[in-house]
Protein backbone atom coordinates (compact mmCIF):
# COMPACT_ATOMS: atom_id res chain seq x y z
CA UNK A 1 0.00 0.00 0.00
CA UNK A 2 1.31 3.45 -0.91
CA UNK A 3 1.88 5.59 2.16
CA UNK A 4 0.02 8.84 2.63
CA UNK A 5 3.24 10.84 2.27
CA UNK A 6 4.08 9.08 -1.01
CA UNK A 7 0.58 9.73 -2.36
CA UNK A 8 0.91 13.43 -1.61
CA UNK A 9 4.39 13.57 -3.16
CA UNK A 10 3.04 11.94 -6.33
CA UNK A 11 0.16 14.44 -6.53
CA UNK A 12 2.53 17.36 -6.14
CA UNK A 13 4.87 15.96 -8.80
CA UNK A 14 1.98 15.44 -11.25
CA UNK A 15 1.27 19.18 -11.36
CA UNK A 16 -1.54 20.22 -13.69
CA UNK A 17 -2.09 16.64 -14.90
CA UNK A 18 -3.01 15.32 -11.44
CA UNK A 19 -6.23 13.32 -10.97
CA UNK A 20 -8.51 15.71 -9.09
CA UNK A 21 -10.66 13.02 -7.51
CA UNK A 22 -7.60 11.14 -6.32
CA UNK A 23 -6.23 14.30 -4.70
CA UNK A 24 -9.48 14.92 -2.85
CA UNK A 25 -9.55 11.31 -1.61
CA UNK A 26 -5.96 11.56 -0.40
CA UNK A 27 -6.69 14.84 1.35
CA UNK A 28 -9.64 13.27 3.16
CA UNK A 29 -7.25 10.60 4.50
CA UNK A 30 -4.77 13.27 5.56
CA UNK A 31 -7.48 15.26 7.32
CA UNK A 32 -8.54 12.16 9.26
CA UNK A 33 -4.94 11.40 10.26
CA UNK A 34 -4.40 14.98 11.43
CA UNK A 35 -7.67 15.02 13.36
CA UNK A 36 -6.73 11.88 15.26
CA UNK A 37 -3.20 13.08 16.02
CA UNK A 38 -1.61 10.20 14.10
CA UNK A 39 0.09 12.74 11.80
CA UNK A 40 1.41 16.20 12.67
CA UNK A 41 2.61 19.15 10.61
CA UNK A 42 5.61 19.37 12.94
CA UNK A 43 6.78 17.09 15.72
CA UNK A 44 9.40 16.88 18.46
CA UNK A 45 12.82 15.76 17.24
CA UNK A 46 15.67 15.43 19.72
CA UNK A 47 18.23 15.49 16.89
CA UNK A 48 17.15 18.97 15.76
CA UNK A 49 18.94 22.02 17.24
CA UNK A 50 15.57 23.51 18.21
CA UNK A 51 13.98 20.20 19.23
CA UNK A 52 11.44 20.13 16.39
CA UNK A 53 11.19 19.16 12.74
CA UNK A 54 8.64 20.08 10.10
CA UNK A 55 6.81 17.42 8.09
CA UNK A 56 6.88 19.13 4.71
CA UNK A 57 4.63 16.58 3.05
CA UNK A 58 1.82 17.32 5.52
CA UNK A 59 1.85 21.00 4.67
CA UNK A 60 1.95 20.14 0.95
CA UNK A 61 -1.11 17.96 1.46
CA UNK A 62 -3.01 20.74 3.22
CA UNK A 63 -2.27 23.11 0.33
CA UNK A 64 -3.65 20.48 -2.08
CA UNK A 65 -6.84 20.36 0.00
CA UNK A 66 -7.31 24.11 -0.41
CA UNK A 67 -6.48 24.03 -4.11
CA UNK A 68 -8.82 21.20 -5.06
CA UNK A 69 -11.77 22.12 -2.88
CA UNK A 70 -14.91 23.69 -4.31
CA UNK A 71 -16.50 26.67 -2.58
CA UNK A 72 -19.80 25.49 -1.13
CA UNK A 73 -22.68 26.89 0.89
CA UNK A 74 -22.02 25.84 4.49
CA UNK A 75 -24.58 28.13 6.12
CA UNK A 76 -25.90 27.28 9.59
CA UNK A 77 -29.19 27.56 11.45
CA UNK A 78 -31.27 26.83 8.36
CA UNK A 79 -29.42 29.45 6.35
CA UNK A 80 -29.77 32.28 8.85
CA UNK A 81 -25.97 32.27 9.38
CA UNK A 82 -24.52 32.42 5.86
CA UNK A 83 -21.07 30.90 5.37
CA UNK A 84 -19.20 29.80 2.25
CA UNK A 85 -16.05 27.69 2.36
CA UNK A 86 -14.15 24.94 0.57
CA UNK A 87 -16.05 21.66 0.68
CA UNK A 88 -12.81 19.88 1.53
CA UNK A 89 -12.56 21.80 4.84
CA UNK A 90 -15.55 20.95 7.04
CA UNK A 91 -15.77 21.82 10.71
CA UNK A 92 -14.61 19.29 13.29
CA UNK A 93 -17.25 17.40 15.28
CA UNK A 94 -15.30 15.79 18.14
CA UNK A 95 -18.29 14.21 19.92
CA UNK A 96 -18.70 13.74 23.65
CA UNK A 97 -16.26 10.82 23.79
CA UNK A 98 -13.39 13.13 22.77
CA UNK A 99 -13.51 14.84 26.17
CA UNK A 100 -13.23 18.33 24.67
CA UNK A 101 -15.27 21.30 25.93
CA UNK A 102 -16.36 23.66 23.18
CA UNK A 103 -18.40 26.25 25.03
CA UNK A 104 -21.35 27.75 23.06
CA UNK A 105 -20.86 31.15 21.51
CA UNK A 106 -19.37 31.17 18.03
CA UNK A 107 -16.18 29.09 18.18
CA UNK A 108 -14.99 26.92 15.30
CA UNK A 109 -12.46 24.13 14.87
CA UNK A 110 -11.64 22.96 11.36
CA UNK A 111 -11.49 19.25 10.73
CA UNK A 112 -7.85 18.27 10.34
CA UNK A 113 -6.89 19.91 13.63
CA UNK A 114 -6.07 17.74 16.64
CA UNK A 115 -7.69 18.77 19.91
CA UNK A 116 -6.71 16.50 22.80
CA UNK A 117 -8.89 15.32 25.69
CA UNK A 118 -9.37 17.92 28.40
CA UNK A 119 -8.97 20.93 26.10
CA UNK A 120 -11.32 23.85 26.80
CA UNK A 121 -12.39 26.17 23.96
CA UNK A 122 -13.94 29.42 25.17
CA UNK A 123 -16.07 31.41 22.72
CA UNK A 124 -15.38 32.80 20.28
CA UNK A 125 -12.07 31.18 19.35
CA UNK A 126 -10.75 29.48 16.22
CA UNK A 127 -8.45 26.52 15.58
CA UNK A 128 -7.36 26.05 11.97
CA UNK A 129 -6.45 22.94 9.99
CA UNK A 130 -3.14 21.26 10.76
CA UNK A 131 -3.01 22.71 14.27
CA UNK A 132 -2.30 20.52 17.29
CA UNK A 133 -3.55 21.39 20.79
CA UNK A 134 -2.33 19.15 23.61
CA UNK A 135 -4.25 17.78 26.57
CA UNK A 136 -5.67 20.07 29.25
CA UNK A 137 -4.87 23.24 27.30
CA UNK A 138 -7.19 26.25 27.33
CA UNK A 139 -7.89 28.33 24.23
CA UNK A 140 -9.60 31.44 25.55
CA UNK A 141 -12.05 33.91 23.99
CA UNK A 142 -11.05 35.63 20.73
CA UNK A 143 -7.88 33.53 20.52
CA UNK A 144 -6.53 32.04 17.29
CA UNK A 145 -4.50 28.86 16.82
CA UNK A 146 -3.37 29.16 13.20
CA UNK A 147 -2.76 26.61 10.49
CA UNK A 148 -0.21 23.95 11.52
CA UNK A 149 0.60 25.68 14.84
CA UNK A 150 1.67 23.23 17.54
CA UNK A 151 0.44 23.90 21.08
CA UNK A 152 1.54 21.56 23.86
CA UNK A 153 -0.18 20.20 26.93
CA UNK A 154 -1.51 22.40 29.76
CA UNK A 155 -0.93 25.59 27.79
CA UNK A 156 -3.08 28.65 28.49
CA UNK A 157 -3.70 30.65 25.32
CA UNK A 158 -5.29 33.74 26.86
CA UNK A 159 -8.07 35.94 25.50
CA UNK A 160 -7.20 37.73 22.28
CA UNK A 161 -3.90 35.87 21.79
CA UNK A 162 -2.86 35.12 18.21
CA UNK A 163 -0.82 31.98 17.54
CA UNK A 164 0.02 32.51 13.89
CA UNK A 165 -0.15 29.83 11.24
CA UNK A 166 2.63 28.92 8.84
CA UNK A 167 1.67 26.81 5.82
CA UNK A 168 4.10 28.36 3.35
CA UNK A 169 6.94 27.99 2.77
CA UNK A 170 6.29 24.29 3.34
CA UNK A 171 9.78 23.72 4.72
CA UNK A 172 9.42 26.32 7.47
CA UNK A 173 8.55 25.35 11.03
CA UNK A 174 5.15 26.61 12.19
CA UNK A 175 4.69 28.47 15.45
CA UNK A 176 5.34 26.11 18.35
CA UNK A 177 4.22 26.56 21.97
CA UNK A 178 5.57 23.85 24.23
CA UNK A 179 4.04 22.26 27.35
CA UNK A 180 2.97 24.34 30.35
CA UNK A 181 3.54 27.71 28.67
CA UNK A 182 1.34 30.71 29.38
CA UNK A 183 0.48 32.97 26.44
CA UNK A 184 -0.93 36.20 27.84
CA UNK A 185 -3.87 38.22 26.59
CA UNK A 186 -3.53 40.12 23.30
CA UNK A 187 -0.15 38.61 22.58
CA UNK A 188 1.01 37.64 19.11
CA UNK A 189 3.39 34.79 18.24
CA UNK A 190 4.09 34.64 14.51
CA UNK A 191 6.41 33.47 11.70
CA UNK A 192 7.58 30.20 13.19
CA UNK A 193 8.72 31.47 16.59
CA UNK A 194 9.20 28.76 19.21
CA UNK A 195 8.18 29.22 22.85
CA UNK A 196 9.83 26.54 24.96
CA UNK A 197 8.24 24.69 27.88
CA UNK A 198 6.99 26.65 30.93
CA UNK A 199 7.74 30.03 29.39
CA UNK A 200 5.42 32.94 30.16
CA UNK A 201 4.66 35.49 27.43
CA UNK A 202 3.10 38.45 29.21
CA UNK A 203 0.04 40.29 27.94
CA UNK A 204 0.64 42.47 24.91
CA UNK A 205 3.98 40.94 23.88
CA UNK A 206 4.57 40.38 20.16
CA UNK A 207 7.10 37.81 18.91
CA UNK A 208 7.88 37.31 15.23
CA UNK A 209 10.41 35.41 13.18
CA UNK A 210 12.63 38.49 13.07
CA UNK A 211 12.16 39.79 16.63
CA UNK A 212 15.26 39.97 18.88
CA UNK A 213 14.52 39.24 22.53
CA UNK A 214 16.65 40.95 25.19
CA UNK A 215 17.49 38.68 28.14
CA UNK A 216 18.18 40.93 31.12
CA UNK A 217 18.80 37.93 33.37
CA UNK A 218 21.56 36.32 31.31
CA UNK A 219 22.80 39.46 29.57
CA UNK A 220 22.15 38.04 26.11
CA UNK A 221 20.27 39.04 22.96
CA UNK A 222 18.36 36.14 21.42
CA UNK A 223 18.15 36.57 17.67
CA UNK A 224 16.75 34.35 14.93
CA UNK A 225 19.14 33.38 12.12
CA UNK A 226 18.74 32.21 8.54
CA UNK A 227 18.62 28.57 9.67
CA UNK A 228 17.21 28.95 13.18
CA UNK A 229 13.92 30.55 14.23
CA UNK A 230 13.43 32.71 17.27
CA UNK A 231 13.47 30.42 20.34
CA UNK A 232 12.25 31.72 23.69
CA UNK A 233 14.12 29.73 26.38
CA UNK A 234 12.41 27.33 28.76
CA UNK A 235 10.86 29.04 31.76
CA UNK A 236 11.55 32.57 30.50
CA UNK A 237 9.16 35.34 31.51
CA UNK A 238 8.88 37.75 28.58
CA UNK A 239 7.26 41.19 28.87
CA UNK A 240 6.78 44.06 26.41
CA UNK A 241 9.63 46.55 26.50
CA UNK A 242 11.16 49.34 24.44
CA UNK A 243 14.62 50.39 23.27
CA UNK A 244 15.74 53.78 22.04
CA UNK A 245 16.30 54.44 18.34
CA UNK A 246 19.81 55.82 18.01
CA UNK A 247 20.06 56.10 14.20
CA UNK A 248 18.87 58.87 11.88
CA UNK A 249 16.16 61.11 13.27
CA UNK A 250 15.33 58.57 15.96
CA UNK A 251 17.57 60.18 18.55
CA UNK A 252 16.38 63.71 17.81
CA UNK A 253 12.74 62.66 17.84
CA UNK A 254 13.23 60.48 20.93
CA UNK A 255 11.71 57.45 19.29
CA UNK A 256 11.74 53.93 20.66
CA UNK A 257 10.89 50.49 19.25
CA UNK A 258 8.84 47.80 20.93
CA UNK A 259 11.13 45.06 22.24
CA UNK A 260 10.32 41.83 24.10
CA UNK A 261 12.39 41.55 27.27
CA UNK A 262 13.10 38.55 29.51
CA UNK A 263 12.87 39.95 33.04
CA UNK A 264 13.09 36.69 35.00
CA UNK A 265 12.84 32.93 34.78
CA UNK A 266 9.86 31.08 36.14
CA UNK A 267 9.75 30.37 39.88
CA UNK A 268 7.25 29.10 42.45
CA UNK A 269 5.49 32.48 42.62
CA UNK A 270 4.96 32.50 38.85
CA UNK A 271 3.65 28.94 39.04
CA UNK A 272 1.06 29.95 41.65
CA UNK A 273 -0.35 32.64 39.35
CA UNK A 274 -0.50 30.34 36.32
CA UNK A 275 -2.24 27.54 38.24
CA UNK A 276 -5.30 29.66 39.07
CA UNK A 277 -7.06 28.52 35.88
CA UNK A 278 -7.43 24.99 37.34
CA UNK A 279 -10.52 26.24 39.19
CA UNK A 280 -12.51 26.61 35.95
CA UNK A 281 -12.02 23.01 34.82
Amino acid sequence: MISLSDQIAAHVAAGASVDRDAVRATFAQLREALSSGQVRAAEPDASSPVGWRVNTWVKQGILLGFRFGDTADVSMDHGRWPFYDKDTLPLKRPGLAAGVRIVPGGSAVRDGAYVAPGVICMPPMYINIGAYVGEQSLVDSHALVGSCAQVGARVHVSAGAQIGGVIEPVGALPVIIEDDALIGGNTGVYEGAIVKARAVIAAGTVLTGSTPVYDLVRGDIIRPTADRPLVVPEGAVVVPGARAVSAGKGLEWRLSLATPVIVKYRDSRTDTHTELEAWIR
